[in-house]
């Protein structure tokens, strides 16, 4: 496990941001447990492009129609993987507190948790930690790499 060296026990580099660098331009830590957390929870929106639906549909070796079908919805003018009605993924089993997809699981999911709204404010990113073990804990991951992340979703 890789620190800073200029670490607080929450996990997050000490410092204070200026007005041209984010409040996390030290970087942050974060390694995913596979708690499964970030699949279940209130109903939301996965959202998903063509590519990424093929890629599934690829995956589970079925017809891209069957998984537009009976796996995505509209919603708000884009289109989102379906979740059962306690919000759990369409995709997350339960018993084993996994993806089932998780080599094709959609850009969303592969960027968690640095999206634009979770690194918004310290608050927004403490706020996750709640409910993400990984999140303030494991590896450290540079700004560069954090900004990387970020662009590729709008969530």
């Amino acid at each position: 496990m890789s620190t800073t060296p200029s670490e607080q026990p929450d996990g997050k580099p000490s410092g204070d941001a200026t007005q041209d660098e984010p409040w996390y331009r030290d970087g942050l830590k974060f390694e995913c447990t596979g708690c499964g957390n970030c699949c279940t929870g209130s109903p939301g929106h996965v959202w998903v492009e063509e590519d990424e639906i093929k890629a599934i549909a690829e995956f589970l070796d079925k017809p891209i129609g069957e998984i537009r079908l009976m796996n995505t919805r509209p919603a708000r003018g884009r289109v989102s993987l379906t979740e059962y009605a306690n919000g759990d993924c369409v995709y997350f089993d339960p018993q084993k507190r996994g993806c089932t997809i998780y080599p094709a699981r959609p850009r969303q999911c592969r960027t968690w948790p640095f999206w634009k709204s979770n690194l918004t404010s310290e608050a927004d990113w403490k706020s996750i930690q709640r409910d993400c073990p990984g999140a303030g804990n494991g590896n450290f991951v540079p700004l560069e790499e954090i900004q990387m992340l970020a662009a590729q979703v709008d969530v």
